[in-house]
């Protein structure tokens, strides 16, 4: 009489697979919530002490002010020699030009190196990569003495004028990644329809790059924001100076420094880095959702 050796699989007595996942630890979250204090400490304490007197600012180190004023506010929008109005129009006229011309130039030289083939292609990419490498120390000296030439000293032209050439090679080299991401097949299919290379970038490709774009605009808004070596070299009028350079005029190394109203403008000239990162921060997100599409 045959025997049936099969044997009945073993019931798993263990808990579904959904109920296996780790659970999230309360003490992790804690961990990172007091990380996350201590990273933004100098800033809490920044905005603090620009609700201070000046005389307590050093001598009450704590979050929590015991006396609340406003007066650094008031004093610091008017302590130099224009309103503090005036450099944050300088460096929004600033930002502006150099994330229109990042935009434009970066957008098209990382277009030709994705999709165009001539001749030295690669050669011309592996310089464009070189200059990363390069120190702002290193060419400032060259670029001070061009920029003499041309009569260009005391004007906004050094620090927009470059961005209309596709300098930034970090920028290129980001939107050359991530144009090589996108199939093919979409210039193909537009080139039987009769598009040339224009209507492609401008209709199919540029639509695609929006994450990256949205990237380059605000790296660019918040390194040009908070250039300071830059600005203090080819901006010589105090009726040219951007923010970083009026935040310095407050610190004197001979007479006292105005440390209430350096922080209350200080806390103000956050204020469109925040607006501008949260605005676009949706599509940094989307950026990364989309690096890998096929």
């Amino acid at each position: 009489m045959a025997t049936d050796t099969r044997r009945a699989a073993p019931h798993s007595t263990g808990p579904p697979n959904s109920e296996r996942r780790p659970r999230r630890r309360p003490l992790t979250h804690l961990g990172l919530i007091a990380f996350g204090l201590v990273m933004l400490y100098p800033l809490l304490w920044m905005v603090s002490s620009s609700l201070k007197p000046t005389e307590d600012i050093f001598r009450e180190p704590g979050l929590i002010p015991s006396t609340l004023t406003l007066s650094n506010y008031t004093d610091g929008w008017t302590a130099l020699e224009y309103p503090f109005h005036h450099y944050i129009f300088n460096s929004l006229v600033v930002v502006a030009g150099a994330v229109i011309g990042n935009l434009l130039a970066c957008s098209m030289a990382a277009y030709a190196f994705a999709r165009l083939e001539f001749r030295g292609k690669n050669l011309f990419f592996a310089v464009m990569l070189m200059t990363i490498m390069l120190p702002v120390h290193v060419v400032i000296v060259p670029q001070y003495i061009l920029f003499s030439e041309l009569d260009w000293i005391n004007t906004f032209y050094p620090i927009i004028v470059p961005k209309l050439l596709a300098t930034d090679a970090f920028f290129v080299f980001l939107m050359v990644q991530f144009i090589r991401g996108l199939p093919r097949d979409l210039d193909e299919a537009a080139r039987i329809d009769g598009c040339g290379h224009a209507r492609i970038f401008l209709r199919i490709i540029l639509p695609l790059c929006t994450p990256a774009l949205a990237t380059t605009a605000i790296f660019t808004f918040i390194w040009t924001w908070n250039d300071f070596f830059t600005q203090l070299v080819f901006l010589v009028d105090p009726d040219m100076y951007t923010v970083p350079i009026a935040l310095r005029t407050f610190a004197d190394a001979t007479e006292q420094t105005s440390w209430g109203p350096l922080f209350a403008m200080s806390t103000i000239a956050l204020g469109p880095i925040f607006g501008f990162f949260l605005a676009g921060q949706r599509y940094l997100v989307r950026g990364i959702a989309t690096t890998g599409i096929k």
